[in-house]
């Protein structure tokens, strides 16, 4: 069982960068507060949550690109898993009662390309460069999060 942490929790009122926040509600939809700009591609069951890892994120940053936490619209910045090891079907117990599973990965659009030297977006596309994608989940059990909790690897996905 692999384990990491809430290194932080993001939200906006729709689009990028989404700001950081100490704790959220989390529902069937996602975190309480989040809005997403384009229901067609973003939210909904299957895309409640959106899930990246810190250590990709300092990663691109060595590469020179201006990415942070939250720009490319993550409502989970976690810290400490094994991120190239994460799939869907994947389970992850968030904090002490919330638990979801890994749906898909993201394909990442222009609306993100500030967050990449040269607007290049397709950085973090799964068919370019597997294990650097954004993953999407669905909330299997709600919960209280807050930055820090222990995130769970529950299986392998």
């Amino acid at each position: 069982m692999s384990e990491g942490r809430i290194f932080q929790l993001n939200l906006s009122n729709g689009g990028v960068p989404k700001l950081a926040v100490r704790e959220a509600l989390l529902g069937p939809g996602g975190l309480e507060g989040d809005r997403q700009r384009d229901r067609r591609y973003h939210g909904g069951p299957e895309r409640a949550l959106c899930l990246y890892a810190l250590e990709r994120i300092l990663e691109l940053q060595a590469e020179g690109h201006p990415i942070f936490p939250g720009s490319v619209g993550e409502n989970l910045t976690l810290v400490g898993l094994d991120w190239s090891g994460l799939a869907p079907g994947a389970r992850l117990a968030l904090g002490e009662d919330a638990l979801i599973e890994v749906s898909s990965y993201t394909t990442p659009c222009k609306i993100i390309s500030a967050s990449f030297r040269g607007g290049e977006f397709k950085r973090i596309s799964h068919k370019v460069r597997p294990g650097y994608s954004r993953l999407y989940a669905r909330v299997l059990r709600p919960g209280r999060l807050g930055v820090g909790q222990a995130v769970r690897l529950l299986n392998g996905g």
